[in-house]
């Protein structure tokens, strides 16, 4: 078994301990499915993002380049970098999915 460290798994921790807040444990676990399931789809989406970059027609940000492969299109903010880049603002948790307001 290869114990060596991946280098996200800290960051993946981090980010859904901060979104944890005051979930319950039980509850934790759609937290972690969520940010693993981000991280997947976010993955697939840079690699054919930076396709298209590569490919200089500008196509980048449009949808149905991705979707024609079955890619899911990631908005901006929701992006795994971005969300990393902002994971240590407070207001994480109302951005993305963590105690949020009843209104």
């Amino acid at each position: 078994m290869n114990t060596a460290d991946l280098g996200f798994e800290k960051k993946i921790w981090q980010a859904a301990d901060k979104l944890r807040g005051n979930i319950d444990a039980s509850e934790y676990k759609h937290v972690v499915l969520g940010l693993i399931f981000l991280k997947y789809i976010s993955d697939s989406f840079e690699e054919k993002y930076q396709e298209l970059v590569e490919e200089g027609a500008g196509f980048e940000e449009e949808r149905d380049e991705y979707l024609v492969e079955n890619i899911f299109y990631v908005p901006e903010e929701a992006r795994w970098d971005y969300i990393a880049k902002h994971s240590n603002k407070p207001e994480i948790r109302q951005s993305y999915g963590g105690n949020r307001k009843k209104e």
